[in-house]
């Protein structure tokens, strides 16, 4: 049977290695990202890199609720079981509560692409995943999901709320045999960081994290890595 791997946000940074990795390995890889533009752009890339890589994406903003809906349709009319599904999508914005919008809209926008989309996609591939006993989510959270920290604002309560909802999605998915992974990902070479004026081997490459995931992936089903904490060598930035 046809296993397909599932992520998030696969366009740039991390989600776009992760993405490379599986086609690489040969699996069929199914993503989705804001720009068609971009899709097409990974399409090529991916299809150069590995010649007969199968790839299918779907233009979808997964902070939209019926964006989420739309892409859990198009992963289930694929042919093939869901072997993983990885949460990537998010986004970042500094700075302190204080200096938010007093109306909230920066919390809740926060949420919406770094929870919401996650639980949004979760609950639309959750049965398909609990009836056939098998599977491996993977929710790319951040060290900020541990440790809260100065300018870390809406996204710092948004990233705490994802692994919250990692946490408790292992516990429940125990006895169906389903494996889910917190990862939890220090300062990575993504756009986030550009402008940072800081040099790119300060950062985590993306290519470390996806190996990193790919071979917690290759554990076997009587084992799963909870969490996986990957920092920049020389520490947090």
């Amino acid at each position: 049977m046809q296993k397909n791997i599932v992520v998030t946000g696969g366009s740039r940074g991390i989600g776009r290695a992760l993405v490379e990795r599986f086609a690489q390995a040969g699996y069929p890889v199914v993503t989705c990202a804001r720009s068609a533009e971009d899709l097409a752009t990974l399409t090529a890339a991916v299809q150069q890199a590995t010649p007969g890589a199968v790839l299918h994406t779907l233009p979808a903003d997964l902070s939209n609720h019926a964006d989420a809906v739309r892409f859990g349709e198009f992963v289930r009319a694929l042919p093939g079981r869901i072997e993983v599904l990885v949460h990537n999508t998010g986004s970042f914005i500094p700075g302190r509560l204080q200096d938010e919008p007093t109306d909230g809209q920066q919390l809740r926008q926060m949420l919406a692409v770094n929870l919401l989309s996650a639980y949004d996609v979760t609950q639309a591939l959750l049965p398909g995943l609990i009836a056939q006993r098998h599977g491996h989510i993977f929710t790319i959270c951040s060290t900020a999901s541990l440790t809260a920290y100065p300018n870390g604002g809406s996204y710092g309560i948004a990233k705490h709320a994802l692994y919250g909802f990692t946490k408790n999605l292992r516990e429940e998915l125990k006895e169906h045999n389903v494996r889910v992974t917190a990862v939890l990902p220090g300062a990575t070479y993504t756009d986030s960081w550009a402008g940072a004026g800081l040099p790119p081997e300060r950062f985590i490459k993306p290519e470390d994290l996806a190996e990193a995931v790919f071979a917690t992936y290759q554990l076997s089903e009587q084992a799963v890595v909870e969490e996986l904490l990957i920092r920049p060598q020389l520490g947090d930035i």
